[in-house]
């Protein structure tokens, strides 16, 4: 009998592990199938989140394998070689596409109608890549994308205005990575625009979204890898699909001919629900911002040929 709420996650290294311990202290899935090639790791990792169980709830975590996707509602996928410091997320290319290549068709053929999260990077050329191995299910293929970088952003521009980040709404879009671009022109704090807010100087708005967007450098380089965020961000994002919330996220998705761009994943305002991205969230952008947006498809479209 299916479990309603079953996540199998592939990878149990920092992010595979610290996304366990998030839904499970979320208390939004019955049931954790985690599965690595290291068995070793897996099943520490699982014993000590089976030993945190008791302070949130219940939720069964175990170790698993490709038939746990069977029942299972979302698959996440954050196996692969980790961003090591001095790399950018598209030097992961070579390594990860080989992996990812390997374990995508598996998927689908233990469940169809299973909801992928990839958050392996580079998120957009491997959620790319997937959906062209998969075209009938590019609806049920989400990359993490800018979910994170938009929170970084929502942050420090919180952070910056002295207002709570959750009542900044700010996107960051385009590649999760270094060609990723700011929203200014559609920022705002409750319902008023930045600008209105507080007027924010070109080199203020600059620092702010520099600071966003290498914020995982200065971790990298300080503890090798980050997690926790994006653990809360997939999270989130699991939750909606769980509950089909039709949540607004900025994931990474198959772009079909907004702003001038197609055939690419990269990440724009997607409504996201018990299907996967149900649909678009149309944007009032700048001309600069769309030629930017559209710099970072081409960028990486040709990372993607490097594959």
């Amino acid at each position: 009998m299916p479990v309603k709420n079953k996540i199998t996650i592939i990878g149990a290294g920092l992010v595979g592990s610290t996304t366990a311990f998030s839904l499970i202290s979320a208390k939004i899935t019955e049931e954790i199938a985690l599965i690595d090639i290291n068995q070793k790791l897996v099943d520490s990792q699982v014993m000590d989140l089976q030993h945190s169980v008791p302070f949130w709830g219940y939720t069964h975590v175990h170790a698993g394998s490709y038939s746990d996707i069977k029942n299972s509602k979302i698959v996440i996928i954050t196996c692969g070689a980790a961003q090591k410091s001095g790399e950018t997320r598209l030097d992961l290319i070579k390594k990860n596409s080989s992996i990812i290549k390997g374990i995508i068709p598996q998927v689908f053929k233990a469940n169809p109608r299973v909801i992928v999260i990839m958050v392996t990077n580079p998120v957009d050329v491997l959620a790319y890549m997937s959906i062209k191995m998969f075209p009938d299910k590019k609806n049920q293929i989400i990359g993490s994308g800018t979910i994170l970088d938009s929170a970084r952003f929502r942050f420090l521009l919180g952070q910056y205005l002295k207002v709570d980040p959750q009542s900044v709404h700010a996107y960051i879009v385009g590649e999760h990575g270094d060609s990723e671009v700011p929203l200014w022109s559609t920022a705002s704090i409750g319902n008023a625009p930045v600008d209105k807010f507080k007027k924010l100087a070109a080199k203020e708005k600059e620092k702010i979204f520099l600071a966003a967007k290498n914020a995982a450098y200065a971790i990298i380089e300080g503890k090798q890898s980050t997690y926790y965020a994006i653990a809360a961000g997939v999270t989130q994002l699991a939750k909606t699909i769980l509950f089909d919330q039709k949540t607004v996220l900025p994931v990474s998705h198959l772009i079909e001919g907004q702003y001038g761009i197609k055939d690419i994943c990269l990440s724009l305002p997607a409504v996201v629900g018990s299907s996967g991205v149900i649909s678009q969230v149309p944007l009032t952008i700048s001309s600069q911002e769309k030629k930017k947006l559209q710099a970072s498809a081409n960028q990486l479209k040709k990372a993607y040929k490097t594959i």
